[in-house]
């Protein structure tokens, strides 16, 4: 599959087989994931790669009542290491970089679940401090849940806006729609 068509594949999905992923493809999806870029190459990202049901249970509750994340052969807890780009960039790299940079790394794992016909859903609503206390991620900041499984129905691909509606071109005298 080439990457535009993976692109716009990729989907939130929240129903999920119970058939396990093998653990090659999810060192994969961590793989290509490690393969995003960071401020001052950094890499302020750790993940937790979740199983256990009864973690997965407090992960849900913590989610507030979100039960895809339960219900996914796998959940992943994806931090970034404020720390690690506070170390070179201050506040700034606390504050902002570190968090751009771990969600360029969940956006790189979401579209290799794709690739790898599987799929997920960023759930970023949940409590940070109940997340934070569970794992015990001391200084980590957790910045989303992914479940990531088989998906077990066909969900729909949302639309999106256009791009007249979400650009301004600056200096270009002929755009072109996709």
């Amino acid at each position: 599959m080439v990457f535009y068509e993976t692109a716009w594949k990729r989907k939130s999905t929240r129903s999920f087989k119970q058939d396990d992923i093998p653990v090659g493809k999810i060192t994969r999806l961590l793989d290509a994931a490690r393969s995003a870029p960071s401020a001052g190459n950094r890499q302020p990202w750790h993940f937790y790669i979740i199983k256990d049901r009864q973690i997965k249970e407090k992960l849900c509750a913590a989610a507030y009542q979100q039960r895809f994340i339960l219900d996914a052969p796998v959940s992943i807890v994806v931090c970034a290491d404020l720390d690690r780009s506070a170390a070179k960039y201050g506040e700034r790299g606390r504050s902002l970089y570190a968090i751009q940079d771990t969600a360029a790394a969940i956006e790189n794992l979401l579209l290799c679940v794709t690739d790898e016909g599987l799929a997920a859903c960023w759930c970023g609503a949940f409590d940070e401090g109940q997340v934070s206390e569970l794992l015990n991620l001391g200084s980590l900041r957790p910045v989303a849940i992914i479940p990531i499984g088989y998906s077990a129905s066909d969900t729909k691909k949302t639309s999106r806006r256009p791009i007249e509606e979400i650009c301004t071109f600056v200096g270009f005298e002929d755009v072109e729609k996709p």
